[in-house]
């Protein structure tokens, strides 16, 4: 295994925002030569709200994927890219990308370090994103390589994991794009703030589905009507819900676009209400969407642009981009600006549990910077880079308990 470092930096800010306890980050990142990685793992972090400050507390190594390098004991499969915490802070689950494997972590209480349960085979392709039911009974798995699927696994007394339990075939036609619309691929599966209804984007096929658990025996199936079919060569990757308001907004990956929806909580349908650019005019190369994410009060929405035509593409030179949108009361969005990563390959962002911040994980310059939230959300103001991780692709929160 390779050894790598990880670098903490203060802030710019200069004062305490009111004495805040401390907050645990768990980052999840790629770690294989086959993507050009540079991560090791999981990483959990100390942040200091009032000083901006990251502070290294535990490494869990991961493979490097190399056959030629020895893995050591304790490691984890590839690829942690994706985590999820259970609502009481005391579990976490991560994908482990371009495997078929899901592990489950046991959280110390008093020291937030993670601790391992087990790793589940789930027998599927690249696992891409996953989120627990509102029971926390059951882990929700999307699965990017075709035919890709969305499968459940139980989650046991003990927070460790169960075979598969079930498993939803996404159907329809894949959309014209050569190399990235071979079939189905989900690239993100949630609930909708009522916890009924799963919504889930599928970027080969151009649709965004809708299905339904049964949540005590993890079957999946789809709603009537069980999706709604975006343009061509949209490909849309990720959903947030507005957290008051019936509208959902899907952030296509292939177009870099965003679309609005009317969301019918009763019926479980998606409305067609708007299509606008995720990247600002000037934006003339290609580009890739990443992340979406609504502003704790409802007033904005975000999003994260990666230039270059896709992961095999270096990006940059130039920084990428957050986009940032007022939520207009007729429900369609309203550009406010575009604002730099100060890094390239934005894969994820999102805020902390207070919502006065918001961070972003920069694959490619492993960096995570982040930002004040201003102005109700419609500002944000660069902190900087916080901390240096290796190929940083995910990053969930816990407040201190």
């Amino acid at each position: 295994m390779r050894d790598a470092t990880a670098a903490t930096h203060a802030g710019n800010s200069t004062g305490s925002r009111g004495g805040s306890a401390a907050q645990y980050a768990y980052v999840g990142s790629r770690t294989t030569t086959q993507r050009n990685a540079r991560g090791v793992g999981i990483t959990v972090w100390r942040v200091d709200p009032g000083q901006d400050s990251w502070e290294l507390l535990q490494t869990v190594p991961a493979d490097d994927g190399d056959p030629t390098t020895p893995v050591s004991p304790g490691t984890i499969p590839v690829n942690p890219s994706f985590l999820a915490l259970n609502a009481e802070g005391t579990r976490l689950y991560a994908v482990h990308g371009d495997a078929t494997r899901i592990s489950a972590f046991a959280v110390d209480p008093a020291r937030a370090t993670l601790t391992w349960l087990n790793t589940v085979d789930a027998g599927r392709g690249n696992p891409v994103h996953l989120t627990l039911d509102p029971t926390g009974h059951w882990l929700v798995v999307a699965f990017l390589a075709v035919p890709g699927c969305v499968a459940t696994l139980p989650i046991r007394a003990d927070g460790s994991l169960g075979p598969v339990a079930g498993v939803l075939e996404l159907p329809g036609a894949p959309g014209p794009h050569k190399t990235a619309q071979l079939g189905p691929n989900p690239h993100h599966v949630v609930f909708d703030p009522t916890g009924r209804w799963l919504a889930i984007p599928d970027r080969g096929l151009d649709r965004v589905f809708v299905a339904e658990i049964d949540t005590g025996t993890g079957a999946l199936t789809l709603n009537d009507p069980g999706w709604v079919q975006t343009r061509e060569t949209e490909g849309p990757r990720h959903i947030a819900f507005h957290p008051r308001r019936p509208l959902a907004y899907v952030l296509n990956e292939l177009r870099s676009t965003v679309h609005t929806y009317r969301w019918n909580v009763q019926a479980g349908v998606l409305t067609p209400l708007q299509t606008l650019s995720a990247t600002e005019p000037s934006m003339t190369g290609d580009s890739r969407a990443a992340e979406i994410a609504v502003s704790p009060g409802g007033g904005h929405v975000y999003v994260s642009n990666r230039s270059g035509a896709g992961d095999s593409t270096p990006g940059g030179p130039a920084p990428d981009t957050l986009g940032v949108f007022t939520a207009e009361r007729h429900g369609g969005l309203k550009p406010v600006g575009w604002v730099s990563t100060h890094g390239i390959r934005p894969r994820f962002f999102g805020a902390e549990p207070t919502g006065r911040r918001l961070f972003v994980a920069n694959e490619v310059t492993d960096t995570i910077v982040g930002y004040d939230l201003e102005a109700g959300g419609g500002h944000l103001r660069p902190l900087g880079v916080l901390a240096e991780t290796g190929s940083p692709t995910s990053i969930v929160w816990r407040s201190a308990h």
